[in-house]
């Protein structure tokens, strides 16, 4: 019997989504889709489904630590997702962590989540700027995140490039501030702060789109481990990602997720 190639090596640090639409379910789903190993390190348990998130219990700094060493120290990986990281110790649990990992890190800083259910404490929102993001290769924040973290409400492309300059002013080497709440095309802006990337795809009208957000950025990472520099990494984050949302099905009573293995399904 012979051995197969190993496949790049993606861990995601995130909370758990019991529907499996968001967290590291969609993580794994997105990292196992684009070719990839994925391995996660879980930061908290959440009660969830289609309606909303009736409930959330983060695990002790220790715990994560320990999921984390175990991971790396012995299998290795080519790139880090985090994700769900709920308090401030926490938040510099993980930084801490990042900081001594030779491998590109990407920053969901999650704080909404896509019901409107807050999934940060107020107290840690400091910890995600000052110790965060300055470990983050990229940082990916929604437009509410944005807000949260910089202060800036963008309401057209010219408030995006803003909101990038707050957030490099942190420390991540590139900014993605995602504009997918603005009108017209889902339009988001990639920059490292000199060079600039406008990604632009038609808006589907689809309801159905919760996990879109921890999808994109496990897909990114899953192309940095492959080896794709930033920029491409992220535009073939973006492809993906749109076509998930495209496919993305009713489950339950309120917003369905994205569709994962919609490339699979295409064939």
């Amino acid at each position: 019997m012979t051995v197969s190639a190993r496949p790049p090596r993606v861990l995601t640090v995130a909370g758990s989504d019991s529907g499996g639409g968001a967290g590291i379910q969609a993580d794994l789903k997105t990292m196992l889709a684009l070719g990839t190993h994925g391995m996660s390190v879980v930061t908290a348990v959440t009660a969830q489904n289609s309606l909303g998130v009736q409930g959330f219990w983060e695990l002790p700094g220790e715990a994560v630590r320990a999921q984390y060493r175990s991971v790396v120290d012995d299998i290795g990986v080519q790139a880090v997702k985090t994700g769900m990281l709920a308090s401030a110790e926490l938040v510099e649990t993980v930084a801490e962590l990042l900081a001594g990992t030779d491998a590109p890190a990407v920053v969901d800083p999650v704080g909404v989540s896509k019901h409107g259910d807050s999934l940060l404490a107020a107290s840690a929102l400091d910890s995600v700027r000052t110790k965060l993001l300055p470990v983050a290769t990229v940082a990916t924040p929604n437009l509410d995140e944005v807000a949260q973290l910089t202060g800036i409400h963008v309401e057209s492309e010219d408030g995006m490039r803003r909101a990038a300059a707050a957030l490099l002013a942190y420390g991540p080497k590139w900014a993605l501030i995602k504009g997918g709440h603005l009108p017209g095309d889902a339009v988001d802006l990639l920059t490292d702060g000199s060079e600039e990337h406008w990604l632009r795809a038609p808006r589907h009208d689809n309801r159905h789109t919760h996990g879109t957000g921890c999808t994109l950025a496990s897909a990114i990472a899953a192309h940095l481990a492959k080896g794709l520099s930033v920029p491409e990494a992220v535009a073939a984050a973006k492809e993906y990602v749109t076509g998930a949302i495209a496919a993305g099905f009713p489950l339950g009573g309120g917003i369905g997720p994205v569709d994962h293995g919609w490339r699979f399904r295409e064939r």
